[in-house]
């Protein structure tokens, strides 16, 4: 069979990518290993965040994608169940709320909404907040989504389009005609096509192997807690700790946590957030978890008396400089790539798709994709994953 577009992936931006692509009339063919939102998708608490990065091109397109969820997918929004609870950072210490109001600084020009909120106004927007924090500031752009909704939505609205998705297929290899990537050779027999978008979240890097291109896309193993069900809005935003922007930021292997603690539509508590980069074990870690209690109990003391229903886990597509990987590769013409977008990938899902969708048409996109490009890494020899 043949297609303009062959997606690799069918995570949310796989899923976003192929809704814009059919919707740009392109003729669209999304092959996924597994089943749908199966991999990083299912485990994440489904982050559409600004507050969380500096200024830079990953705030650029954090921004863009939220034009996006806001004004091309809002009439879809309820399908997913987009809230627009907005964010609430907290810092114990006045050294970490004057650290909080540089970077808010920084924000503000880029456009970023941003309300410095003090130490007496904490517990309005939070009445069960411990009372000793010193400070914080409010995002109300900030929102959550239900991420496996948002790529099974997707990938339906896309198929009304004229795609096609095919679950339990297996990219084994690319098609070429000289150094030109062709198509997809797959568990299922060969797909030709005028492109080949890699979205294959934190398994990009090796469908980048097989097309014999370097994409350093390596896994970052986080957990999450969910508690039993609370009365409604019990935890009225998403609420995190001033470090937990650090720690987004950081490129250190060992364990890292800090609080990330929000309600649920459900009425169930998520409690994140942890990073290590162990590769693809599946193992719980008990350190890891009990951690992640002990600091969502220091921001909110009740938490102690709730039991925590369950735990799961995922594993982030990292990339060395903390930017996600998105446009056309020039090592391997035809190939394209939309991956390594780390913990922020559900929020940045649907700038990355109609940005991807725009490329691909010829249009002039929206963003800028240089500092996103494919080739942008040395070509040294990958860290083991």
């Amino acid at each position: 069979m043949s297609a303009d577009l062959v997606i690799v992936g069918a995570g949310v931006v796989g899923a976003a990518s192929a809704y814009f692509a059919a919707s740009a009339g392109l003729r669209v063919v999304v092959v996924e290993r597994d089943s749908i939102a199966g991999g990083t998708s299912s485990a994440g608490e489904g982050n559409v965040l600004v507050s969380d990065k500096e200024a830079g091109p990953e705030l650029d397109l954090a921004l863009y994608s939220q034009q996006v969820w806001r004004a091309d997918l809002a009439g879809h929004g309820d399908l997913w169940e987009f809230e627009s609870k907005g964010g609430l950072v907290v810092a114990a210490s006045e050294q970490g709320v004057a650290s909080l109001r540089a970077l808010a600084v920084q924000q503000r020009r880029c456009g970023v909404e941003v309300r410095d909120v003090a130490r007496d106004e904490l517990r309005d927007y939070e009445p069960h907040l411990a009372p000793q924090l010193a400070g914080g500031a409010f995002y109300p752009q900030d929102a959550q989504v239900q991420p496996m909704l948002v790529a099974a939505h997707l990938l339906r609205l896309a198929r009304e389009r004229g795609a096609q998705v095919r679950t339990r297929t297996e990219v084994t290899g690319f098609l070429r005609h000289g150094t030109r990537v062709t198509g997809v050779r797959t568990s299922a027999g060969d797909i030709s096509a005028g492109a080949v978008l890699n979205a294959a979240g934190t398994w990009a890097g090796g469908v980048a192997d097989l097309a014999g291109v370097r994409v350093p896309v390596l896994p970052r193993r986080g957990f999450i807690l969910v508690t039993q069900p609370m009365p409604a809005r019990t935890i009225r935003h998403k609420v995190y700790a001033a470090e937990y922007v650090g720690d987004v930021a950081s490129s250190d292997a060992a364990l890292q946590t800090s609080p990330v603690v929000e309600g649920t539509a459900g009425g169930t508590i998520l409690i994140g957030a942890s990073r290590e980069r162990v590769g693809f074990d599946r193992n719980v870690s008990v350190p890891a978890i009990g951690t992640l209690a002990a600091k969502a109990i220091e921001l909110f003391p009740m938490l102690r008396q709730v039991r925590a229903m369950r735990t799961y886990l995922g594993f982030r597509p990292y990339c060395p400089d903390h930017l996600p990987v998105v446009g056309a590769d020039p090592r391997a013409p035809g190939l394209w790539h939309a991956c390594g977008h780390e913990g922020a990938g559900i929020g940045l899902s649907a700038g990355t798709g109609k940005l991807i969708a725009q490329a691909l048409v010829g249009e002039r996109t929206d963003l800028d994709l240089a500092p996103f490009a494919p080739d942008r890494f040395p070509e040294a020899e990958e860290e083991p994953r």
